[in-house]
């Protein structure tokens, strides 16, 4: 699965379970800024592709978290950075729940 193909799909995960698409004013909301900023923030500066992350989606979740060696960053905007990392988590266990044989981004 190609990177604007797998952040298409994890956005719509992030809308089919209620999260804001838009803000009261018209601008994107949650679902925009953890699909299209916070994941692909991540893998700029991890130098990976976002397949890559969701492939390793574990070790980077504990390495955002807190106690972790960029807890720093993962903590920055009230937590946006982290909390995209564990949305993106649950979407990524849920394709490999779906596909049975493991997840395949190819």
């Amino acid at each position: 699965m190609d990177k604007m193909r797998l952040l298409n799909k994890f956005e719509k995960y992030l809308t089919e379970r209620g999260y804001s698409v838009e803000t009261p004013s018209g601008l994107p909301s949650t679902t925009y800024d953890y699909a299209k900023m916070r994941i692909p923030k991540i893998c700029e500066r991890e130098g990976i592709l976002v397949e890559q992350l969701a492939h390793n989606i574990s070790h980077y979740v504990k390495k955002y978290d807190d106690g972790g060696s960029e807890s720093k960053f993962g903590n920055k905007s009230h937590r946006a950075f982290i909390n995209a990392l564990k949305r993106f988590e649950e979407f990524v266990n849920l394709l490999k729940k779906e596909n049975h044989n493991g997840y395949n981004p190819n």
